[in-house]
């Protein structure tokens, strides 16, 4: 990081500390900087400071409004991937893309051998060691650690009062038109720009056909020791 502003290089520096100096007087949580504390109060107190000039949305903080205005009004997409065509609005969504480069999972599970490119996928698999069932069927009321799995429940227990929407490419069952829609779109349009597999040299022009394919890889030991015999999965 370099900056023209000892002010800026100030700020910065406090993203490496682990120090919580500036404390919120409503809840008592800490923050490394004032603005962050300051983004953090204007959520408590309702107040969105910054506002669009293109329509009547306002936001809490001027990163909300920075990727509002990329989406709604100029439909810019600054980060660019130096390896594919793919751009996108936000530099999380970039970072997590690149994983699908590199096969980067730098998200681990502490109690088994799963690892993730995405912090949310790990803290879904997390609940699967808690115990804890925070999904409840609105039929009968049984609960699952998994969305998903709570899904396939009401289609299989309650299947006259759930509508069934089979995905005429693969065996997926979804309960919502609207929701097949997006599975489509993710899983089975045609991409112009392929998707190499993170393990081989194989590419797909359907997101679904990598995904299976992937599969193949999932108890294969890519990573040798080149001083003996020793190989593993991570």
């Amino acid at each position: 990081f370099t900056s023209f502003k000892i002010s800026n290089l100030n700020r910065h520096v406090k993203t490496h500390s682990n120090e919580k100096r500036h404390v919120c007087h409503l809840c008592r949580k800490a923050f490394r900087t004032a603005t962050v504390l300051h983004n953090h109060v204007n959520a408590h107190t309702g107040t969105r400071p910054y506002k669009c000039s293109d329509c009547d949305m306002a936001f809490v903080t001027s990163g909300e409004l920075s990727r509002h205005r990329r989406y709604k009004h100029t439909l810019e997409k600054p980060f660019k991937c130096s390896v594919c065509k793919y751009s996108s609005v936000e530099a999380s969504k970039m970072k997590r893309h690149i994983r699908s480069h590199t096969g980067e999972r730098p998200y681990t599970c502490d109690l088994c051998s799963y690892a993730s490119k995405d912090a949310y996928k790990l803290k879904r698999h997390m609940i699967t060691h808690s115990g804890d069932k925070p999904y409840e069927c609105c039929v009968c009321q049984a609960k699952f650690t998994q969305s998903g799995t709570m899904k396939i429940h009401m289609l299989e227990q309650h299947g006259e009062n759930v509508p069934k929407y089979q995905c005429p490419h693969c065996s997926t069952f979804i309960a919502r038109k609207s929701d097949l829609g997006v599975h489509l779109r993710n899983l089975h349009s045609y991409m112009a720009v392929a998707i190499k597999c993170s393990y081989c040299e194989a590419v797909f022009h359907e997101r679904y056909a990598l995904i299976q394919h992937k599969k193949t890889h999932r108890n294969e030991k890519r990573f040798r020791c080149d001083q003996c015999s020793y190989a593993c999965k991570q």
